[in-house]
Formats: C-alpha cells, structure tokens, sequence
C-alpha cells in the first residue's frame, strides 16, 4: 500500500500524520482501531494474523529490515 493510501486511512481514524513513518503510522493506525500493534514485527515471516490489512506491506516490510 502506497503512503498517500495509508494517510488517508490514518485521517479517516482521526490521526494526523505529518512525517510519521510507514511503521510508525500504522501502528498507530492499529491502536486507533483497537488492534494488536504489531506491523513489522513477524518474526522469521510468521504471522497469524491472515485476515490484516496490512500483512502484504508488514511482511515485505520486516523482510527488508525497517522495522524500527
């Protein structure tokens, strides 16, 4: 998912994204919403959660390392 996607979204929520990160802002999309904040933080590429929004984007996000 493209940034300008994952703003709209986080405006949707109520959240103002200014500079935020990819990670940042959708973990902070997550609590918003009362989910696990957990984007970018599968380990070895696992995750249970099948039915996210944002498993595509936090997988290929872990694997590449930017996490934090």
């Amino acid at each position: 998912m493209v940034m300008q996607e994952i703003r709209d979204i986080a405006r949707d929520n109520g959240i103002k994204p200014g500079k935020m990160s990819k990670v940042l802002l959708v973990r902070t999309i997550q609590e918003s919403e009362g989910n696990t904040v957990c984007f970018a933080t599968a380990i070895s590429g696992e995750c249970e959660q099948h039915g996210c929004l944002w498993r595509n984007d936090c997988l290929a996000t872990d694997k590449k390392g930017l996490s934090s």
